[in-house]
C-alpha cells in the first residue's frame, strides 16, 4: 500500500467501508425509533435491563443497536448507563418539541430506498427504476406519508419563508401555494398575515392533512383547497404570492419553465413566485447536504435534479420574471428563491 499525503496521515481504506456499510446507520436509526428506544433512554434509567424492558426487546439486541447508536454519536454510554447526546434529546426523543423522528418513516420507506439496489442500472438509463414518472406519479400515496411525517423537518424553515414572502406586503392578500403537502408553508403566511387567505394545491388526500394541520393552527376558515395536478388544474387567480416549496426539483428545466409561466399568468402585476429548494454551489459538490440530493432526484424520479441559483434565475427569467433573489435559511440546506411577475 502506497504511504499517503503526510499532511492528511497514512492511507487507508476507512473511508471505503463506511461507504459500503453506511446502510447499517440507517437501519440503525429506523430500528431505534420503531422500538422507541430514545425515549425509553429519555425517561431513564438507561440501563440495558430497564431499557430492554420498556421496548419489549431482548437484551441482547437493545446492547448492540445501543452501543452502535454511542459509536455512531446518536447516544452517549457511561458507566454501562445510555443517556441523550444534545443531538438525540432535542430531535429523537419523542417528547421532545422538537423531535423529527417521524420523518424517518418517509426517509428510510422501502419504496423510497429500493432503487438505491439498482443504482448501477438507474445511472446507465439516466432515471429511475420506480413505475412510471416515479414518486411524481398522479396519487404517489407517498406524498400522504410524506404530509403526515415530514412536518418536523420543515417546520423551522415556514417562519423565515413566511417572512421573506410578507416582506413589505400587508392587509388582504390571496395566495397559492402549490404541491402544499403538509399545508406548513402557507398555512405560516396565513398565521404571519391575519388577513391572507390560502389556497393549498395538491392531491385530495394530501390536502386532507393540510387543512387538519391548518384547522389545528386556527387559520382554517382563511384556507381552500383545490385538489388535481398542478400541470392540469386551473390555478384561478389574480394571486398576489405563490409558493413552489421543494417542487421544481421533481422535473427537467423546459418542464420547470413551463410550470413558472402559468404561475406567472396567475400573478397579479408585481406579485411574487418563492421557491423552497435545495441550492448546490456553481460546482455542484458543495454544501454538500443539497449538493448530493441531485442522488434523490436520480433515484426517483424520470428528470429532477438539485438545481443551482443559476439555473433557477434561468428558469424564472425565461418565464418572465424579474427581481430574483435568493435568500438562504440560516442553519438549513435550504434557500429561497423569489421572483416578481
Amino acid at each position: 500500500m502506497h504511504a499517503g499525503n503526510p499532511a492528511e496521515g497514512p492511507l487507508t481504506p476507512g473511508l471505503v467501508f463506511e461507504m459500503l456499510q453506511a446502510h447499517q446507520r440507517t437501519a440503525a436509526l429506523k430500528a431505534a425509533i420503531e422500538l422507541d428506544i430514545f425515549r425509553a433512554v429519555g425517561e431513564g434509567p438507561g440501563d440495558v435491563a430497564s431499557v430492554a424492558r420498556q421496548c419489549a426487546a431482548s437484551e441482547r439486541g437493545i446492547r448492540i443497536l445501543c452501543d452502535f447508536l454511542v459509536i455512531n454519536g446518536v447516544l452517549a454510554k457511561e458507566d454501562g448507563r445510555y443517556r441523550h447526546t444534545p443531538t438525540s434529546a432535542a430531535f429523537l426523543d419523542p417528547r421532545s418539541p422538537s423531535s423529527m423522528a417521524s420523518i424517518a418513516h418517509f426517509l428510510a420507506n422501502p419504496v423510497m430506498r429500493e432503487p438505491y439496489d439498482h443504482l448501477a442500472e438507474i445511472v446507465r438509463a439516466g432515471r429511475t427504476t420506480m413505475p412510471g414518472d416515479g414518486t411524481v406519479e398522479p396519487e404517489n400515496p407517498v406524498w400522504v406519508q410524506f404530509a403526515e411525517t415530514m412536518a418536523p423537518m420543515m417546520a423551522p424553515m415556514t417562519g423565515p419563508l413566511g417572512a421573506v414572502v410578507l416582506e413589505g406586503h400587508s392587509g388582504p392578500m390571496r395566495v397559492l401555494d402549490i404541491a402544499a403537502g403538509h399545508g406548513l408553508f402557507g398555512i405560516e403566511i396565513a398565521r404571519q398575515n391575519p388577513e391572507a387567505h390560502v389556497t393549498g394545491l395538491d392531491w385530495a388526500p394530501v390536502l386532507r392533512v393540510a387543512l387538519d394541520n391548518a384547522r389545528k393552527a386556527g387559520v382554517h376558515e382563511r384556507y381552500n383547497m383545490l385538489p388535481g395536478s398542478a400541470f392540469d388544474v386551473d390555478f384561478g387567480g389574480p394571486y398576489d404570492a405563490v409558493l413552489l416549496t421543494n417542487f421544481l426539483h421533481h422535473f427537467d428545466k423546459p418542464t420547470c419553465v413551463g410550470l413558472l409561466q402559468k404561475v406567472h399568468k396567475a400573478l397579479r402585476p408585481g406579485g411574487r413566485a418563492a421557491t423552497l429548494e435545495f441550492v448546490p454551489n456553481e460546482d455542484r459538490v458543495s454544501p454538500p447536504m443539497p449538493a448530493a440530493f441531485s442522488m434523490t432526484m436520480l433515484t426517483s424520479t424520470v428528470a429532477g435534479d438539485a438545481y443551482t441559483l443559476s439555473d433557477l434565475t434561468a428558469m424564472y427569467n425565461e418565464a418572465g420574471f424579474g427581481k430574483i433573489q435568493a435568500h438562504p435559511i440560516p442553519m438549513s440546506p435550504h434557500t429561497v428563491v423569489m421572483g416578481h411577475a
